[in-house]
C-alpha cells in the first residue's frame, strides 16, 4: 500500500503535496473518509502531470469544503449543491475537486440526475471510463489502499478508453465530447465494446440531448488542452462539432488555432496559466465567425456574462501590455521582467497569440526562457542580502532593485586558457643510399 502512497507523492508537486494533507486532515477532524480519484489518480497512473486533485468524501463534501477554506484561505469557484461537489483553488494556485460519494439515477438521456450518498465502491462504478474510476484511500487505517472496481488499471496499461457502463452515453451523453477530448490528450484507443455503445447511443441522437452547459464547459476543458486543433478535428469526425456551432464546421479558424498552441508553449504550465487561456481561446475561435455565428456560439454554449467578457473586452485591455513592451524605454532586461511580471495571465497570452510586433514577441520569450529562470536561480543566501525587513514597503522596492541588478549584469567573458605550441616535430632518421 505504502507504494502507492510514495508514487503518489513523487507525482505531486510540494503545493500539491500540502493541498492533499489539508484535504486528509480536514476529513480526519470531521472523522469522514477521503480518497484521491478520478484525473487524478488516472494521470498519476497512466504516468501524466497530475492537473487537478479530485477527492470523494464519504460524508458531507461541501462542510469539508469550507473547513478546508478555513484553514489554508483556499477560496471556492463554484459548488454544485445538486451533486454535492466544490471546486477549489488553494492560495498556491494548485485546484481541486471536494465531491460527495454518491450515486447519479437518470430519468432519460442528459436529465439533471437524482443524487443519493453512496459508498466508494459505489460511486466509482457509476463513473464514466473505467481509466476513472480508480481511487486511492487517504485515511489513517487504509491510507495507500488501491480501490479499483472497474479494473481500471489494466486498461491504461493496454491504453485503452472503455466506458464503465453499457448505458453510460444515454444517462450523461456529454461523456461523447469527454471520450474524443481523453482520446487525444492521451493518445488511447477506444475499446471495441465501447465504440459500439457510441455507435449505439448516436444512432439514438443522444448527443441532442447535451445540456447546454456542458456544451460550455467543454469548451472550458479544451481551451486548458494541449492540442486543441486535434479536439476539434475529432469531433468533427465523429459529427459533434456542430452542437457548439454550426459554422465552426466550414469556418474554423485553424491559422489562429495554430498561433494560439504555439503561444501556450511559451507560458509556464501550471493551473493558474491554464486558467487564463479561456479568453484568448474564444477570441481565436470566433474571429472568422460573423456576428450571428458569434451569437449562436454563445447561445449554444450557454456563456455567461463573465465568459463573454473574457473574450471581448481582452483585446482592448491587453493593448496596454502591448504598448509598454514596444515603448522607447524598455532597453534592458529588468525593464521586460517587471512589466510582464506586473501584468495579467490572460493578458500576457493575449499578447503573445495577437501581437504582430516582433520585438514584443521577442520580449515575452526573453522573459519566460530567460529572466524568469535567472529570478529562479537566486539562491536563499542571496536573497538573505538584502537588507530591508521582508513584508515592508522598502523590502519591495529593495527587492525590486536586487532582481534588476541581476538581470542587468553582463555575463563574464570566459577566460580562455593559453594554449601551449606543440613541439617541434622529430627529425626524420636518416637512409642509406639504394644500391643501383
Amino acid at each position: 500500500m505504502s507504494d502507492y502512497i510514495y508514487m503518489l507523492e513523487s507525482h505531486l508537486s510540494p503545493d500539491q503535496n500540502r493541498a492533499v494533507e489539508e484535504t486528509q486532515a480536514a476529513a480526519g477532524q470531521a472523522n469522514v473518509n477521503v480518497f484521491l480519484t478520478g484525473g487524478a489518480m488516472r494521470d498519476m497512473m497512466a504516468g501524466f502531470r497530475i492537473r487537478d486533485l479530485d477527492f470523494v468524501v464519504e460524508g458531507n463534501a461541501l462542510k469539508i469544503a469550507k473547513a478546508i477554506c478555513d484553514r489554508t484561505g483556499a477560496t471556492t469557484v463554484s459548488t454544485d449543491e445538486n451533486r454535492k461537489t466544490a471546486e477549489l483553488v488553494f492560495p498556491s494556485g494548485v485546484t481541486a475537486q471536494i465531491a460527495m460519494s454518491r450515486q447519479d439515477k437518470y430519468a432519460r438521456a442528459g436529465a439533471k440526475p437524482q443524487v443519493s450518498a453512496a459508498t466508494i465502491q459505489e460511486d466509482l462504478r457509476g463513473r464514466d471510463f473505467t481509466c476513472n474510476a480508480i481511487a486511492l484511500s487517504l485515511n489513517r487505517a487504509s491510507r495507500g489502499l488501491l480501490l479499483d472496481p472497474m479494473n481500471g488499471l489494466a486498461d491504461i496499461e493496454r491504453k485503452e478508453l472503455r466506458a464503465v457502463s453499457t448505458y453510460g452515453f444515454y444517462d450523461d451523453p456529454s461523456r461523447l465530447l469527454r471520450l474524443v477530448r481523453y482520446r487525444v490528450r492521451m493518445g488511447y484507443t477506444i475499446e471495441e465494446r465501447t465504440q459500439m455503445q457510441v455507435a449505439n447511443a448516436r444512432e439514438a441522437e443522444v448527443e441532442k440531448h447535451i445540456p447546454l452547459r456542458a456544451l460550455g464547459d467543454e469548451l472550458k476543458h479544451i481551451s486548458a488542452e494541449d492540442s486543441p486543433t486535434e479536439i476539434f478535428k475529432g469531433l468533427e469526425e465523429a459529427g459533434l462539432l456542430s452542437l457548439f456551432s454550426p459554422a465552426l464546421v466550414s469556418k474554423l479558424n485553424l491559422h489562429g488555432l495554430a498561433r494560439y498552441e504555439k503561444a501556450i508553449r511559451v507560458l509556464p504550465d501550471d493551473a493558474r496559466w491554464r486558467a487564463a487561456r479561456f479568453g484568448t481561446f474564444l477570441h481565436c475561435l470566433n474571429e472568422k465567425l460573423t456576428p450571428k455565428d458569434r451569437q449562436a456560439l454563445i447561445k449554444a454554449a450557454d456563456m455567461s456574462k463573465s465568459d463573454i467578457d473574457k473574450w471581448q473586452k481582452i483585446e482592448a485591455r491587453a493593448k496596454k501590455l502591448e504598448a509598454a513592451l514596444r515603448a522607447p524605454r524598455v532597453r534592458k532586461p529588468s525593464h521586460v521582467y517587471h512589466i510582464v511580471a506586473a501584468a495579467s495571465p490572460e493578458d500576457i497570452l493575449f499578447v503573445l497569440y495577437h501581437s504582430a510586433l516582433k520585438p514584443v514577441q521577442e520580449r515575452l520569450r526573453n522573459h519566460f526562457q530567460k529572466y524568469v529562470l535567472t529570478v529562479q536561480e537566486i539562491t536563499p543566501e542571496e536573497w538573505a542580502t538584502i537588507e530591508p525587513k521582508p513584508g515592508t514597503p522598502k523590502y519591495a522596492k529593495a527587492r525590486d532593485e536586487f532582481i534588476s541588478e541581476i538581470l542587468n549584469r553582463k555575463p563574464k567573458k570566459p577566460v580562455e586558457e593559453e594554449v601551449p605550441p606543440p613541439p617541434p616535430p622529430a627529425p626524420e632518421p636518416l637512409m642509406g643510399r639504394r644500391a643501383k
